[in-house]
């Protein structure tokens, strides 16, 4: 039912910075989110995850300290904000939420109930 639409993605230097956007069809008021990347030939990967609050975050440690995630509950909109980019950050990135009434942050991709079709990021040497 809930539509997600990432964007923001494309092609960067290393060292250099992308802020992704996840534009939702509806509120977002009631969704636990998470990022996730994909690499050709790896497994999907978690990269950061939001509560529904907005008030708990978590981050994968490979990103912890060069991302930021955030959200604008009146624009039904999440962010992604991805600064010191490396080569090993090129993957498509994906956004999903999860209807919860939890307060903390959701981590099993199996409770995720909706997903983005994702947004490539290619960050050069």
């Amino acid at each position: 039912q809930l539509q997600l639409v990432e964007s923001g993605g494309g092609l960067v230097q290393s060292g250099g910075s992308l802020r992704l956007s996840c534009a939702a069809s509806g509120t977002l008021d009631y969704y636990a989110i998470g990022w996730f990347r994909q690499a050709p030939g790896k497994e999907r990967e978690g990269v950061s995850y939001l509560s529904s609050s907005g008030s708990r975050t978590k981050y994968a440690d490979f990103v912890k300290g060069r991302f930021t995630i955030s959200r604008d509950d009146a624009k039904n909109t999440v962010y992604l904000q991805m600064n010191s980019l490396k080569p090993e950050d090129t993957a498509v990135y994906s956004c999903a939420a999860s209807l919860t009434i939890r307060e903390g942050v959701v981590t099993d991709t199996r409770e995720y109930d909706f997903w983005g079709q994702g947004t490539p990021v290619t960050v050069s040497s």
